[in-house]
């Protein structure tokens, strides 16, 4: 299978599916600066409302699109410079998500390196979420009951991934591991998590500004979450010790979602996932060419290319998780392994 990757990075090389786009991300970053300042705008002119509550939503969708740049940049998606690439997602993550780019860098190379790998991936590590039967298997006592019906709560939980994601970079730039540029994410960090708060509750009633604020964490966490669930979960997981060939790792757990444009915009094309495991640094707008590449390549080497409607996927992750949940309160033997009886 090492040729067989090799053969087909070869193809995707030759069609010129590499090349980069900075017109693009040019274009859609100023479209995206001017509809930020246009929310900020009706967030002066609207004054004390609750209608602000919308501009909120409208704040919270925009910083996810930015934070979707933010990942295609951390990619080197966008431009040849590695140095250009990384200023840009920090300065995107960190000034306008309030994320900690040096947080989710080191995060997010270990879920490409390992996606749904037991113990490896650390977007399946078990949490409020059981992942995977040998996570739900520690869960004992009066809680397993929730983890038994997790499938249900896994939306709503989603309203939280803003506020973690913030809470969890502050921690990483605070402690003792080594952190890159930690004295300019720190500042920066902090002077973004206290700007959001400031305006609310200067400009607006105590009781909007905290209403204010609340919407655009639980959208910001919904829409991030709601966009890279439908990637892997509900995918098969591997055990830690798996051994599995690079270009069937990355495709068997990754799960595409159909759709055109607007599919694509809406995702910050995360619905072609399975090519951007195996060409992290390929620019949005190459991705659904190479799908077609991808798909007749996986086809010819037997190798399973799932696919799915953004509607469909929601469905079959909460189907999966409460049968991941089932596994709470029982002993449990071994991972699973659903790659294994397929090969």
């Amino acid at each position: 299978m090492v040729q067989s990757y090799s053969d087909l990075l070869k193809g995707v090389k030759k069609a010129g599916l590499l090349e980069r786009r900075v017109g693009f991300y040019v274009t859609l970053f100023a479209s995206l600066v001017l509809l930020m300042a246009a929310t900020w705008v009706m967030f002066a002119l609207l004054g004390d409302t609750w209608y602000q509550l919308i501009i909120a939503a409208g704040l919270g969708i925009l910083c996810t699109q930015l934070s979707f740049l933010a990942h295609e940049a951390g990619h080197r998606q966008i431009f040849a410079s590695r140095r250009a690439n990384d200023w840009s997602a920090r300065i995107l993550a960190v000034g306008v998500a309030g994320i900690s780019y040096s947080w989710w860098e080191q995060k997010h190379g270990a879920h490409h390196n390992h996606p749904n790998v037991i113990s490896k991936d650390p977007d399946i590590a078990t949490g409020a979420i059981a992942f995977h039967p040998e996570g739900a298997a520690t869960r004992q006592g009066r809680f397993s009951f929730l983890t038994r019906k997790q499938g249900w709560l896994f939306f709503p939980l989603l309203l939280l991934v803003g506020l973690g994601l913030q809470i969890d970079s502050v921690r990483y730039v605070m402690g003792k591991d080594k952190v890159a540029h930690r004295w300019v994410e720190i500042p920066v960090l902090l002077v973004r998590l206290a700007t959001l708060p400031v305006l609310a509750f200067v400009f607006l009633p105590w009781g909007i500004a905290a209403a204010f604020i609340g919407v655009q964490l639980a959208v910001f966490g919904f829409y991030m979450g709601a966009s890279f669930a439908p990637n892997h979960k509900g995918m098969p997981v591997l055990p830690a010790d798996s051994r599995v060939d690079f270009l069937s790792r990355q495709v068997l757990t990754s799960r595409n979602i159909r759709g055109g444009w607007f599919i694509s915009l809406l995702m910050g094309g995360l619905n072609h996932q399975a090519e951007h495991h195996l060409f992290p640094d390929m620019a949005r707008p190459h991705l659904r060419q190479a799908s077609t590449l991808v798909r007749e390549y996986c086809d010819t080497h037997r190798i399973p290319y799932t696919e799915a409607s953004l509607l469909s996927s929601y469905g079959i992750i909460v189907r999966y998780l409460n049968s991941v949940g089932l596994a709470a309160g029982r002993h449990f033997e071994c991972p699973m392994s659903t790659v294994t009886r397929r090969f």
